[in-house]
């Protein structure tokens, strides 16, 4: 698709976007069943329940600008997913899997922090302040979820990886 309007650079961002929760969807489970803590498998529960009420105002908020809501493939966070299990080959102590787990998570957290910001302004620019807000919404959601894997990993996670075995 070529990029030649605003309304071209939303719907490209909000098909990555797609693409991006559908990845997020498919790994999470994996990343559940590796996690050792029960604190992390909680917000692996959390994320996957978010992940796909996410899906679903993105094909919402598609639909009303009149884009297909699928098309593209976000090589972003299939890259970020891939790092992370090269990470848990190499590291395979057991007190350092969670905390890389959450290093996956939370960059997985950035990714999708600065996307949804973009599509926001995108959309608003469009003059479509509603479906911006529900952007937004998600936009609160990756924060609050990202500050929630910070605190886990700053008060237990990483304090244990640190144990030698």
């Amino acid at each position: 698709m070529k990029l030649q309007s605003l309304q071209d650079l939303a719907t490209e961002q909000l098909q990555e976007l797609n693409s991006a929760e559908a990845q997020i969807i498919k790994a999470l489970p994996k990343m559940l069943k590796t996690a050792l803590s029960p604190g992390l498998r909680k917000l692996f529960r959390e994320r996957l329940r978010q992940a796909e009420v996410h899906v679903d105002r993105l094909e919402r908020i598609s639909k009303k600008l009149g884009t297909k809501p699928r098309g593209l493939k976000c090589k972003g966070v299939e890259a970020i997913i891939g790092e992370g299990k090269e990470s848990l080959k190499r590291n395979v102590e057991p007190n350092r899997v969670d905390s890389i787990l959450i290093a996956t998570a939370r960059r997985l957290e950035h990714y999708e922090i600065a996307a949804y910001g973009t599509a926001r302004t995108y959309v608003e620019a469009l003059g479509k302040g509603p479906l911006g807000e529900l952007l937004q919404e998600t936009l609160d959601e990756e924060i609050r979820m990202d500050d929630k894997l910070n605190t886990l990993a700053e008060k237990s996670v990483n304090l244990e990886a640190d144990i030698r075995l």
